[in-house]
Protein backbone atom coordinates (compact mmCIF):
# COMPACT_ATOMS: atom_id res chain seq x y z
CA UNK A 1 0.00 0.00 0.00
CA UNK A 2 1.51 3.15 -1.21
CA UNK A 3 1.67 6.19 1.86
CA UNK A 4 -0.69 8.21 -0.89
CA UNK A 5 -3.87 5.32 -0.09
CA UNK A 6 -3.37 6.05 3.64
CA UNK A 7 -4.11 10.14 3.62
CA UNK A 8 -7.23 10.30 5.33
CA UNK A 9 -8.91 13.90 4.34
CA UNK A 10 -11.52 15.44 7.13
CA UNK A 11 -13.84 17.77 6.09
CA UNK A 12 -13.68 21.40 7.62
CA UNK A 13 -15.06 21.83 11.00
CA UNK A 14 -16.42 24.85 12.45
CA UNK A 15 -14.59 25.10 15.71
CA UNK A 16 -15.43 27.53 18.46
CA UNK A 17 -12.83 29.12 20.58
CA UNK A 18 -14.39 28.26 23.30
CA UNK A 19 -13.72 24.25 21.99
CA UNK A 20 -10.05 24.82 20.84
CA UNK A 21 -9.11 26.49 24.87
CA UNK A 22 -11.09 23.36 26.02
CA UNK A 23 -8.79 20.90 24.03
CA UNK A 24 -5.22 23.08 24.34
CA UNK A 25 -6.60 22.72 28.79
CA UNK A 26 -6.60 19.11 28.32
CA UNK A 27 -3.80 18.39 26.44
CA UNK A 28 -1.89 21.25 29.24
CA UNK A 29 -3.21 19.00 31.93
CA UNK A 30 -1.76 15.95 30.13
CA UNK A 31 1.69 17.19 29.48
CA UNK A 32 1.90 18.41 33.14
CA UNK A 33 0.90 14.72 34.93
CA UNK A 34 3.28 13.57 32.37
CA UNK A 35 6.18 15.85 33.32
CA UNK A 36 5.54 15.34 37.54
CA UNK A 37 5.94 11.32 36.51
CA UNK A 38 9.11 11.88 34.91
CA UNK A 39 10.36 14.72 37.49
CA UNK A 40 9.53 11.76 40.24
CA UNK A 41 11.03 8.67 38.58
CA UNK A 42 14.34 10.86 38.03
CA UNK A 43 14.50 12.24 41.53
CA UNK A 44 14.30 8.23 42.45
CA UNK A 45 16.59 7.21 40.49
CA UNK A 46 19.31 9.88 41.43
CA UNK A 47 18.59 8.95 45.34
CA UNK A 48 21.02 5.93 44.15
CA UNK A 49 23.80 4.37 42.24
CA UNK A 50 22.52 2.95 39.28
CA UNK A 51 25.32 0.49 37.56
CA UNK A 52 25.10 -0.30 33.64
CA UNK A 53 26.50 -3.33 32.10
CA UNK A 54 27.28 -3.34 28.67
CA UNK A 55 28.93 -5.99 26.67
CA UNK A 56 31.03 -4.29 23.51
CA UNK A 57 29.34 -5.96 20.11
CA UNK A 58 32.87 -6.07 18.55
CA UNK A 59 35.12 -7.84 21.31
CA UNK A 60 32.66 -9.01 23.72
CA UNK A 61 34.71 -6.89 26.91
CA UNK A 62 31.60 -6.32 30.08
CA UNK A 63 31.59 -2.82 30.15
CA UNK A 64 30.63 -1.19 33.35
CA UNK A 65 29.19 2.10 33.84
CA UNK A 66 28.35 3.64 37.44
CA UNK A 67 26.10 6.38 38.10
CA UNK A 68 25.96 8.14 41.28
CA UNK A 69 22.99 10.69 42.39
CA UNK A 70 23.80 14.10 43.31
CA UNK A 71 22.05 12.92 46.79
CA UNK A 72 23.72 12.31 49.68
CA UNK A 73 22.48 8.78 51.40
CA UNK A 74 21.40 8.69 54.52
CA UNK A 75 22.28 6.41 57.34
Amino acid sequence: MSRKDKIVLIPERNLSLEYIERRLDVLDRRLDSIDSIVTVLGERVMKQPLTLELTCPSCGQIIEIGIMGNQKQRG
